[in-house]
């Protein structure tokens, strides 16, 4: 994206990232356990990079508002509508991943 001036590329990415929210929204049964263990970063994740990028421009935004954002409704609704409880291999995987991270 070198050819591509400042503001499209933020226009660019800004639009990125809407996509990337529409996506987790349709697949709500993507648990953020799961998205951990794949990606190394969850819905939760997200909500705490918009509240440290409001932050660096200047810009108040408190983490229930940033969550409210990415999950598209108040977290605690999104989490007794859609949360399921972490199975034991989900928890192994997650044990696993976060061992093998302090090893490196």
């Amino acid at each position: 994206m070198q050819h591509i001036d400042d503001a499209t590329r933020t226009e660019i990415e800004a639009a990125a990232f809407r996509r990337l929210l529409e996506h987790l929204d349709a697949h709500k049964e993507v648990q953020n356990i799961d998205l951990m263990i794949l990606a190394d970063f969850c819905r939760n994740c997200l909500s705490k990079w918009l509240v440290n990028a409001a932050e660096a421009q200047g810009a108040e935004l408190d983490y229930a508002s940033a969550r409210e954002y990415v999950y598209g409704m108040p977290y605690e609704e999104w989490k007794a509508k859609y949360q399921t409880p972490a199975t034991p291999e989900q928890l192994a995987a997650m044990e696993a991943r976060h061992s093998n991270k302090e090893e490196a």
